[in-house]
């Protein structure tokens, strides 16, 4: 019975680890990697997203620090192939508890991380070798997510690498080798070797890709998915890059990391004095309220109520531009009221 018990009560553990698990983000998410991914994958995607966040590069961005200890630790996990595979089945939870179980390795942090890749530099170049296209999209992002983050849902059609029929010539390299000509006498020559591998051909698939739009980006900004783009035979596929472009909005504008909005208010109102709010883009009130004249046209800031800056904590400017609503017309009595106040 008290078997039955410590299995029941191990398979709920396994259940709770899951469905954590599941709430968290995905380390494959992190990376921007499907589940399938191979070890190549990984560390490419971990390479060019630890150079992009990096602390060295984005120095007092804590967010950017966070997404490069989330980077390296999701690489920590699945580069391995014991721990990658705990991951699978049991989640986060799983691996908490492999480490706390005395689990090998031991853990590597992020320095030892990123110095077994790049020997401690931010700035060594990858080996050269063969990439498709890149496939590079203007994503129109709302304000509001601009404003306060948000997720675009966008379908992607592109060629997939499929296996065909019949064999192919491939990785094709040149061999020197040494033919001997005579006593002591030796010749170099090189000839092209081949491999045989299975024959692919291309096929058009769709799904969807969720977009991150993240807090403060600007126009011509990138979400880049590595390895999404066009594949080559024999090569790296390209990349797919999302470039963020601001759409209309219908009462904002924005110039840079400031935005500007106009209010028309009623001549009483631009000699007396008012008290009015404005919505905000994630709806909080803004108030504009004053006692004084305002004079058509005028432009009043608002520090700290323009956009927030990309991996900031900081805000820009709002430039509220007031126009005066004038009367169409006047009766004689309020023409010399009118005169009698001036």
């Amino acid at each position: 019975m008290a078997h039955r018990r410590s299995k029941l009560l191990l398979l709920l553990c396994f259940i709770s680890y899951s469905l954590i698990a599941i709430a968290a983000k995905s380390y494959y998410d992190i990376l921007q990697i499907s589940k399938g991914a191979s070890d190549e994958q990984i560390k490419r995607a971990y390479r060019k997203l630890a150079l992009k966040y990096h602390p060295d590069k984005n120095q007092g961005n804590e967010e950017a620090n966070k997404k490069f200890a989330e980077i390296s630790n999701a690489y920590e996990v699945l580069s391995d192939s014991e721990k990658r595979g705990i991951y699978d089945r049991y989640g986060e939870e799983g691996i908490k508890q492999h480490a706390a179980g005395g689990g090998r390795g031991g853990g590597m942090n992020i320095q030892d991380i990123f110095g077994s890749f790049f020997g401690g530099s931010t700035g060594e170049e990858e080996e050269k070798i063969a990439k498709g296209d890149d496939v590079i999209v203007d994503l129109d992002a709302t304000l509001e997510d601009l404003y306060m983050g948000g997720t675009l849902k966008a379908w992607r059609v592109k060629n997939v690498i499929k296996p065909a029929r019949g064999t192919r010539r491939c990785n094709c390299r040149n061999e020197v080798y040494h033919r001997q000509i005579g006593p002591g006498m030796f010749q170099q020559m090189t000839e092209q070797v081949c491999e045989e591998c299975p024959n692919v051909k291309y096929e058009r698939e769709g799904d969807f890709i969720t977009v991150d739009i993240e807090k403060g980006m600007q126009d011509g900004q990138e979400v880049v998915f590595y390895e999404d783009g066009e594949p080559i035979i024999d090569g790296e596929p390209g990349d797919l890059k999302f470039r963020i472009r601001t759409a209309p909005h219908d009462r904002f504008r924005r110039e840079g990391n400031n935005l500007h909005t106009t209010v028309t208010i009623t001549l009483v109102q631009a000699l007396v004095g008012f008290e009015k709010t404005i919505k905000h883009l994630d709806e909080h009130l803004v108030d504009i309220s004053t006692k004084g004249i305002t004079k058509p046209k005028e432009v009043k800031k608002f520090k700290g109520e323009g956009m927030p800056l990309h991996f900031s904590n900081k805000k820009g400017d709002l430039y509220v531009t007031f126009e005066v609503l004038f009367p169409t017309s006047l009766t004689e009595d309020q023409k010399t009221k009118i005169k009698e106040i001036f």
